[in-house]
């Protein structure tokens, strides 16, 4: 365990599957997070100290600099979905990328993993995909070996995705959906980190790759194959872009009017998002690249939504009594 790797939100989705697989190849691991005591789960990785969270605030030079302090390898995992507060799309998505870039440079860092997002455009309409385009640009400028992956949706266990949305199929007969129509390529959480591992590692030459999964499908599509998989009847309903400003504007105001207590079912920068499709452009280097080959959604949606059937775990038991009984 002589090599040392900082990542930068490895308490987050993507980040803990990244520093399990970094763990499982013997290199120590420093978790970099606002709170370490949220992310202690993360010990148990590896051997005894062999994964340690700390704190850090990626806004701040000294605390991004402190963490880095000896680490051979640094990944980037930290964004944001929504603003709040001082975290900004420009301040965490945009600066915060670049920090981290400038610092691993100054300190000699040998790789440098920036984990973006496919849709990332500095001609966006959308904060978020203009702020990622942002980070990765300064990535670059100041560390230009570095290794840019672009994930499409990505889905597992704790994503926000289908746990979202298949958690809302138990209160009533419609499913409301934004851009319907949208296409996305759902990519597997562990194929990201596995891509971000041989990033790490050395495996593959830098550049910038779009990870996007094997199917490519609709909004409503992926909705209704995770209907199928919790065993719901649901009407997937098309909310128009007009309508869904309307209520990103509205629910913005109560939720600032609430202090945050009452959270905007959806952002006006997010609506702008769902307008533009999610996908692997065309020619752009991905999981063949790094030879990977990425996991089906089908393979794996079924392992953490099945709490969502309405007898959950015990909806397969149902089924096959009632199989049972018509034989």
């Amino acid at each position: 365990m002589s090599k040392l790797v900082t990542i930068y939100g490895g308490s987050g989705f993507v980040g803990r599957y990244i520093a399990r697989r970094m763990a499982q190849q013997g290199w120590r691991v420093r978790v970099a997070t606002r709170d370490p005591n949220e992310a202690l789960f993360v010990k148990p990785y590896g051997a005894v100290g062999q994964v340690e969270p700390v704190f850090c605030n990626i806004r701040d030079d000294a605390s991004v600099a402190a963490v880095m302090d000896g680490a051979d390898a640094v990944v980037n995992c930290v964004g944001i979905l929504a603003e709040s507060g001082r975290n900004t799309f420009q301040s965490i998505q945009a600066e915060g990328a670049a920090r981290v870039a400038r610092l691993a440079a100054e300190n000699g860092v040998a790789r440098l993993v920036q984990i973006s997002a496919i849709g990332a455009d500095a001609d966006a309409d959308s904060e978020y995909a203009q702020t990622k385009a942002a980070g990765e640009a300064a990535v670059l400028a100041a560390f230009p070996s570095a290794i840019i992956l672009r994930p499409s949706i990505i889905f597992g266990s704790e994503d926000e995705f289908f746990n979202r949305f298949a958690g809302m199929t138990r209160f009533g007969p419609i499913l409301p959906v934004v851009g319907a129509d949208t296409k996305f390529q759902p990519v597997w959480v562990d194929d990201v980190a596995q891509a971000a591992v041989k990033a790490v590692v050395g495996d593959v030459a830098s550049g910038t790759y779009e990870l996007g999964g094997p199917v490519v499908a609709t909004f409503r599509e992926l909705m209704e194959t995770m209907l199928t998989i919790v065993h719901r009847r649901r009407l997937v309903l098309n909310i128009p872009f007009g309508i869904a400003k309307l209520i990103a504007t509205f629910g913005g105001i109560g939720q600032a009017l609430s202090l945050g207590i009452v959270k905007a079912p959806i952002t006006s920068d997010q609506v702008k998002n769902l307008r533009v499709d999610n996908v692997v452009s065309e020619g752009a280097q991905g999981f063949e690249a790094l030879g990977i080959v990425p996991t089906n959604m089908e393979a794996v949606l079924p392992d953490y939504l099945w709490r969502f059937r309405p007898s959950g775990q015990y909806d397969a038991i149902k089924d096959s009594a009632k199989n049972l009984k018509h034989s």
